[in-house]
């Protein structure tokens, strides 16, 4: 059992879960573009909606900001791309060729730190820079307040919390709570059968 795991158990939320579902791991991505690519397709739709979306991106372009910032605009729109999504897609692949962004960027930095430059390019917001953490960085003490999924599954399990609460409950799971967070998404998964998968 992992450290992380080993330490989760111990949670009166998270510990029944982990004794359910398993060891769940978290495994950052080997293309952080591609996955900051994902989070933006993923921004506020459902996940039949997102996997399909997915698909014709992936299939209609190359996902590198060379093939992104090269792309026609109606067909990223062609995609299923909002006009929005499509001026952050085409934002962030211009910084990550501008600036020759790897993932070596990021190396010592904190969570803060990192948010806080994604969160200025024009149309990431607080959700998806953590997304970016999580799964890009494979960073493991972040706790998505704005994740709609995460905060139904702590209303199921504790109890009708504000932000802020939920915020101050999660403290527990550190230095751990990007793991205890996929451990509620995968409750609120499983409580919920229109609900095959977290779009992240």
């Amino acid at each position: 059992m992992s450290d992380a795991h080993d330490a989760l158990r111990d949670d009166p939320v998270i510990g029944p879960l982990i004794d359910e579902y398993g060891e769940i791991e978290l495994e950052p991505a080997d293309d952080v573009f591609e996955r900051l690519v994902t989070s933006i397709v993923n921004q506020v739709i459902s996940t039949e909606a997102a996997r399909t979306v997915r698909g014709r991106l992936f299939d209609a372009v190359t996902i590198t900001p060379e093939g992104i910032i090269a792309a026609d605009r109606e067909e990223l729109r062609a995609a299923g791309l909002s006009p929005q999504k499509v001026d952050t897609m085409r934002n962030v692949a211009r910084w990550f060729d501008e600036e020759n962004v790897t993932r070596e960027r990021f190396e010592g930095r904190g969570d803060a730190d990192v948010t806080a430059e994604l969160t200025e390019i024009s149309g990431i917001g607080d959700w998806t820079a953590k997304m970016f953490l999580m799964f890009a960085l494979g960073r493991e003490d972040v706790f998505p307040i704005g994740d709609l999924a995460a905060r139904r599954a702590v209303e199921d399990l504790i109890g009708d919390l504000t932000r802020a609460e939920m915020e101050t409950r999660a403290e527990a799971w550190a230095p751990h709570r990007s793991v205890a967070t996929l451990y509620l998404w995968q409750y609120y998964v499983d409580e919920n059968s229109n609900v095959e998968d977290i779009v992240a």
